[in-house]
């Protein structure tokens, strides 16, 4: 069995003002809020037992609310990451910290961002994972823009897709190749996420700076997404998914 986790933690200060007073992962593209899009995805996953949604104490009662009607068989469970606001944020690593210790997970873990819109099936994702286990996986995109590619986490994948570099958000990007925010933690490796926070603890937001990290101590593989992708972050974005959505 395995465990899912929503990173929905975020404050989304690029998005203001619609999310001032509202959490991203629940504004609608289409009809739907975007969370319902992956919460659809997971509910495919035969051996997911549990999706664990994480956000703090200005949205949580927002997420119990969506949680009340929230279309899944799967278990949900919603855990506070006991923040306020930007400043008090733990990031995603922190986040997923957080989760690990108070759920006392010990399964393999799929992480999603909870803002994160693609095409493309899980299932075939967790395949290619699951046969390269022990070692993590993390899910790629090819964005075909360098300039735009400077604003994300770039990867740099061998003929084997094992990942051979990471840049986040660097000036000149090596590849067109951008981190999706999912990744998959076979159990046997979830402690490295403790021992990263432990040594760099001033790069706890972005969950790149960690994939750098422990693609130096572990072989880490990327498998590469096609279709579309949506960076739901930026304003553009998000009214270029709710078009093409709507439109769908």
């Amino acid at each position: 069995m395995m465990k899912a986790l929503i990173l929905a933690g975020g404050y989304a200060t690029r998005l203001y003002p619609l999310t001032r007073e509202y959490p991203k992962p629940l504004l609608k593209v289409g009809d739907r809020p975007i969370i319902d899009y992956i919460i659809e995805k997971l509910d495919q996953i035969e051996e997911l037992g549990e999706i664990i949604v994480v956000t703090n104490s200005k949205f949580i009662q927002h997420f119990r609310e969506w949680g009340k009607n929230a279309r899944t068989q799967k278990r949900i469970v919603l855990v506070n990451d006991l923040t306020r606001n930007m400043h008090q944020r733990r990031g995603a690593i922190g986040d997923i910290a957080f989760v690990l210790t108070k759920e006392s997970i010990k399964e393999d873990l799929l992480v999603v961002g909870g803002d994160n819109l693609f095409d493309g099936v899980l299932e075939v994702f967790l395949h290619f994972a699951q046969s390269h286990k022990p070692n993590p996986v993390m899910g790629v995109y090819d964005i075909r823009d360098k300039q735009e590619a400077k604003k994300y986490g770039v990867v740099k994948l061998d003929p084997k897709n094992k990942v051979i570099e990471f840049q986040e958000k660097p000036e000149k990007p090596h590849s067109t190749l951008i981190a999706m925010c999912l990744y998959y933690f076979p159990a046997e490796k979830l402690r490295l996420i403790g021992e990263y926070l432990k040594s760099k603890t001033d790069k706890f937001d972005a969950t790149g700076y960690y994939i750098d990290w422990l693609s130096k101590k572990e072989p880490v593989f990327g498998f590469t997404f096609n279709g579309r992708w949506y960076d739901i972050g930026h304003p553009k974005i998000y009214k270029e998914a709710n078009k093409d959505y709507v439109s769908a």
